[in-house]
């Protein structure tokens, strides 16, 4: 038992002296290579357990490093997840609440810290924040975005505001094959930060043509959860033969629509095996940066991030899509690989809750640089390197908040608030009355696929009671109040598809 302790305690005194000394020499401060894919369920990686998925290179990152398998997004959907990686604050203190909304230019981010620091800082790929704006963004030296989506074949990106050109080929590697370009060019001593912006796995899901038919022989179903909403609000019925839903068009996989018919089911499982092919494409792509990084001999002072911007409902209680507080729709893969973090020969998984406004403050702090000021994330860095993984301090409980978007009118507004055990969801109106939607209360550790809405079991009124006070608890603690806390009016489930330019 003694030489355990000591063997721990030798750890993390290695842990600490390594971070140190990073954070003291200019010249061994950590790079950082930061993966950001759009619209990947936490489960949809090797290392979860995928039946059919098989990432190597991704799970290669998890055994030597961290995987943080509790990550969630605070808004799921992409613009308001990414600004608050980039910020550590919530969406209605950043001020991008949707899709087309342009990140402040004047909001601080840790990539404007690390470039201030002396980094040189590159963003090559998917910004998706101001849908036709493809220019330069404060905060990096070097930039090469599109407008709108991009599309997984042949996108005109805008390389660095210097000239625009369709690059042929397929996204994902495109972006790889430039990120891998930049790494080459001469920056002397300065260390990096690079970051890629995957397109994939968003839809609509095109696999690239040696991955087209790799999970023909997997067997899809809808999910079971898809047929148990007794319990559930009304409005997911509604949702079910929207844009949104199951028996919609499924992102144009079905072609005649509504279909609530047996044989439908074979416009969702071809979907579905779509989505998983791209994710194929996004593996290679890890495979070929981390070679690269070897190569060059700076693997390992190098953080290697791997996540999602927010998750995605695939058929969960009838919905496609994200933007709920289900569980789907919220949890996010993340790895991160750097031996100043957790030694490599000693793969962790942290439990404990992490955030995606948790990602800026952990990044300045591993990279030794000034902390953002006035934020709503924390480091988990001690949360990692504790002797057994734990920080007492570390958030119980968090706020999960999104509002209505008249663009696509098939989610309420909700706020929400999730603890260790316990998830409470309510759906307000917009306008100060009543919700004249049924909340939602969940056992999460008991029932992590969220089958049995217990808010109105006699049973758990004071859970119920309790949750209401933790949401009130954990709004105000980012600053919002029943007079601050705006939100459009819900207009209801509507079933017009969105307009072809922003799907």
């Amino acid at each position: 038992m003694r030489v355990r302790i000591l063997g721990l305690a030798a750890s993390v005194i290695f842990l600490s002296l390594a971070s140190f000394c990073l954070a003291e020499d200019r010249n061994s401060r950590p790079n950082v290579l930061f993966v950001l894919c759009d619209d990947i369920r936490w489960d949809c990686v090797g290392y979860a357990g995928h039946p059919y998925l098989k990432t190597p290179h991704i799970d290669a990152l998890a055994r030597e490093g961290v995987n943080f398998a509790n990550t969630f997004c605070t808004t799921s959907l992409c613009s308001p997840s990414r600004a608050s990686i980039l910020s550590g604050l919530y969406a209605h203190a950043h001020g991008v609440t949707n899709n087309f909304t342009e990140y402040p230019l004047d909001l601080e981010s840790f990539p404007r810290v690390l470039q201030d620091q002396g980094y040189d800082t590159a963003y090559i790929g998917k910004w998706h924040m101001g849908e036709e704006n493809d220019e330069p963004r404060p905060g990096f030296n070097w930039f090469v975005t599109h407008k709108g989506q991009g599309k997984y074949f042949d996108t005109e990106f805008n390389l660095n505001g210097e000239e625009r050109k369709v690059v042929p080929g397929y996204y994902t590697h495109v972006v790889t094959d430039m990120a891998l370009e930049w790494l080459e060019r001469p920056r002397g001593e300065d260390p990096w930060l690079l970051m890629i912006g995957q397109k994939a796995p968003h839809s609509f899901y095109f696999p690239e043509p040696k991955y087209e038919q790799a999970f023909d022989a997997a067997e899809v179903c809808y999910p079971s959860t898809a047929f148990e909403l007794e319990d559930n609000p009304a409005w997911m019925k509604d949702r079910l033969y929207t844009w949104h839903g199951i028996y919609g068009p499924l992102f144009e996989w079905r072609k005649d629509f509504p279909d609530d018919s047996a044989a439908g089911v074979k416009h969702f499982a071809a979907m579905t095996r779509a989505y998983w092919g791209t994710i194929l494409s996004i593996d290679d792509s890890m495979g070929r940066l981390v070679a690269a990084l070897r190569e060059r001999g700076e693997l390992d002072n190098t953080v290697v991030v791997f996540m999602g911007d927010n998750g995605l409902l695939n058929g969960e209680h009838g919905m496609v899509d994200k933007r709920t507080m289900h569980a789907a729709s919220i949890r996010i893969p993340l790895v991160i690989r750097y031996p100043g973090l957790s030694l490599t020969s000693e793969p962790r998984t942290v439990r404990e809750q992490v955030l995606t406004v948790d990602l800026a403050p952990t990044l300045l702090e591993l990279c030794g640089a000034p902390p953002l000021k006035n934020i709503h994330g924390r480091s988990f860095a001690k949360l990692v390197q504790g002797v057994r993984g734990e920080d007492p301090a570390w958030r119980k409980s968090w706020l999960y908040h999104y509002n209505y978007e008249k663009q696509f009118p098939y989610t309420p507004n909700v706020r929400g608030v999730r603890t260790d055990k316990w998830k409470y969801m309510r759906y307000p109106h917009g306008d100060g009355s009543p919700d004249r939607h049924m909340a939602e209360l969940y056992n999460v550790q008991e029932d992590p696929e969220e089958r049995q809405n217990l808010i109105d079991d006699p049973r758990h009124a004071r859970v119920v009671q309790e949750m209401q006070q933790e949401l009130v608890r954990s709004l105000a603690a980012v600053g919002l109040t029943p007079e601050n806390d705006k939100m459009p009016l819900d207009e209801g489930i509507k079933s017009e598809l969105p307009d072809e330019k922003i799907r």
